[in-house]
């Protein structure tokens, strides 16, 4: 278990990880999007001088932008750049040491020419000797053959595991399922999709001894060492559980950050609005706390920008999301001891997936009523003629009318193109269906980033019981193609067995 205090080398990258563009995490608007245009402008060269550091900074200064966020959008935008122009900006030139100088013969004479010679003799003799006790060893290997078990391995690998993996997803939990695409896949040397079946099959009490070995051989012990960050498209095509509709979150996105100043408004005059101490906030480069550490870490390989964090000891919580102007993350005491490292990175996962601004709206508004209303707002918005019923419509106007002014007249223009695709698509979504995939959609980015089923289903299952909807899911997820691919994206995806 770990305590406050990180251990030596705890959520850090490996050396050689490249973080990719960050995407999809909630923005504030056109404000931050005009200085990001501005720097971006000034990084165009891969230089900036003092005359455009000076022009940015009277820029954030007249637009009002906080200093520290602005910041990390900075090391976003140039790790980005220096990732996709293949340079790196440093601070020291450390002058790389001398290669060794070659060996003058010419300088000895013929004395060193002939013992050179000499000695090329000799090493070219003995390499001949050993080449020859290479081949003698090679002869008096005894090679066994056995072919008994041939046609049980082609069926095995003949076998169509996406048809298996479909079955699956009507009945997650059915043992037989799992054991069939271990042996496929055993057969077909996958090494990791063989392991995320043991992994599954370990889960479910259903191991036998093969299964068993093959899990212990590739189980987790320590955080996953990626190369590289998972993208927007793998997100989308991989990551977002299916019944997660894009043009929904989509919709919810546009508004998001409207709503979040209306929410952030509301509770400071109704005197609910938590403001963490400033002396509680964490300068993440300096950290020691593990799960502050963790933040960070986990956010560059979701591919997210890392909120503020601030730290509670005496808070009653976990990760915690608290509404703000930019929001922010406080850590309470949950968090703060009685982890380990594999939880948390399914804790800090599982809480940063909530910040992408298709989802983050549930952080305020959890309760599917709350949903519905400011889906029809939004739609209301994109079309002010929407034909709903006399009492929805009070109830909704007065929602559409305290965010339409917070949005800017690309977010309406925006708006109208979805209620356009929304119609086209039949006019319908299931809210209550949408609420729950986010809440797997979740679940699924901390299994990614712990990597251990057993370690993911022990945190869902004492919220929700055992095998749980969410639960279920993971058990479905963990085995699937899609999971497999975004292992094999952060590179953390075993490796194959010819």
């Amino acid at each position: 278990m770990s305590d406050e205090r990180a251990d030596v080398g705890g959520f850090e990258h490996a050396q050689g990880f490249v973080p990719g563009e960050i995407s999809g995490s909630l923005g504030l608007g056109p404000l931050e999007m005009q200085y990001e245009e501005l720097f971006a402008d000034a990084l165009a060269d891969g230089v900036i001088t003092a005359d455009e550091r000076a022009r940015l900074e009277k820029a954030a200064d007249n637009l009002g932008l906080e200093r520290s966020r602005l910041f990390k959008l900075e090391q976003a935008m140039v790790s980005a750049y220096q990732s996709r122009h293949r340079v790196r900006i440093v601070e020291h030139y450390e002058e790389a040491a001398p290669s060794l100088a070659p060996l003058r013969v010419e300088a000895e004479g013929d004395a060193g020419r002939a013992l050179l010679l000499k000695r090329v003799e000799v090493l070219e003799a003995r390499v001949k000797e050993l080449e020859e006790e290479l081949r003698r060893a090679h002869a008096a290997v005894n090679v066994e053959v056995d072919l008994s078990d041939l046609e049980e391995h082609a069926e095995d690998a003949g076998e169509d595991p996406e048809e298996v993996w479909r079955r699956l997803r009507r009945n997650p939990t059915s043992a037989e399922g799992y054991r069939q695409l271990f042996r496929i896949h055993a057969a077909r040397g996958d090494a990791d999709a063989a392991f995320r079946a043991s992994e599954a099959l370990v889960a479910l009490g259903a191991a036998g001894a093969e299964e068993r070995e093959a899990f212990e051989r590739g189980r987790a012990q320590t955080l996953i060492a990626p190369r590289g960050s998972i993208s927007q498209a793998a997100w989308n095509d991989f990551l977002f559980h299916p019944e997660q509709e894009l043009l929904t979150g989509q919709i919810f996105s546009l508004i998001a950050p409207a709503v979040l100043v209306g929410r952030v408004t509301s509770l400071r005059r109704d005197g609910k609005l938590h403001v963490p101490a400033p002396a509680a906030k964490q300068e993440v480069a300096k950290a020691t706390i593990t799960a502050v550490r963790a933040v960070p870490w986990a956010a560059s390989i979701l591919g997210l920008a890392c909120p503020a964090l601030y730290v509670d000891k005496e808070r009653d919580s976990g990760f915690e999301h608290i509404p703000g102007v930019p929001p922010c993350t406080v850590i309470g005491k949950r968090a703060l001891s009685g982890k380990t490292q594999l939880q948390q990175a399914f804790l800090v996962g599982r809480h940063l997936a909530w910040y992408r601004q298709e989802m983050y709206l549930k952080t305020l508004f959890s309760a599917v009523p709350d949903l519905e209303d400011l889906f029809l707002a939004a739609l209301t918005i994109g079309n002010p003629g929407l034909p709903i019923a006399e009492d929805m419509k009070r109830r909704v106007a007065p929602i559409a009318q305290a965010i339409q002014p917070l949005l800017e007249s690309p977010q309406v223009d925006s708006l109208r193109g979805c209620f356009l695709r929304f119609v086209e698509e039949g006019g319908r979504t299931n809210l209550q269906r949408w609420s729950a995939a986010t809440d797997k959609t979740a679940a699924r980015a901390g299994l990614l980033l712990c990597g251990d089923l057993g370690t993911a289903l022990g945190v869902v299952q004492a919220e929700e019981g055992a095998h749980g909807e969410i639960a279920k899911d993971l058990l479905w997820f963990s085995a699937s193609d899609r999971y497999g691919k975004l292992r094999r994206q952060l590179g953390v995806a075993k490796a194959a067995v010819s």
